[in-house]
């Protein structure tokens, strides 16, 4: 992995933690260098980036409390909206959906879509909203 993909992706997920940066920049970013998916795991506190040859960077992330024992795939939907909106940040985001169940979730870029996952692999998927564009 070149320096420029590795400061790319440290820099968006700090932007991400410290709200500064929506999700279709970090997509756009992501994109731009070549990143093909990434896996945020919301107890641990950490991103893995994944490239199309097999190479991967993980980095510490906004970490959550234990997620709820139950996922509610319709309060992670509530979620998305209000992030979507823009009434809440990032960080709020990842609490709430924690709060609902969601353990992880699964960004494809290339696939245009999102898999929040729960405790015992119960899952929503999310596909981009039309504003995300790739370059």
């Amino acid at each position: 992995m070149n320096t420029q993909t590795r400061d790319v992706i440290h820099e968006v997920t700090r932007a991400s933690d410290e709200n500064r940066m929506p999700f279709p920049q970090v997509v756009e970013a992501l994109m731009a260098v070549g990143v093909e998916r990434y896996h945020t795991d919301l107890i641990a506190g950490r991103k893995t980036y994944y490239l199309p040859d097999g190479e991967t960077e993980t980095v510490p992330s906004h970490r959550t409390s234990v997620a709820a024992e139950l996922f509610s795939a319709e309060g992670v939907e509530q979620a998305l909206r209000a992030i979507q909106r823009g009434d809440i940040s990032y960080t709020e985001f990842c609490d709430r959906i924690a709060a609902v169940g969601c353990v992880s979730y699964i960004v494809s870029l290339t696939g245009r879509c999102v898999m929040y996952i729960g405790r015992a692999n119960d899952y929503f998927i999310e596909r981009f909203p039309d504003a995300v564009q790739a370059p």
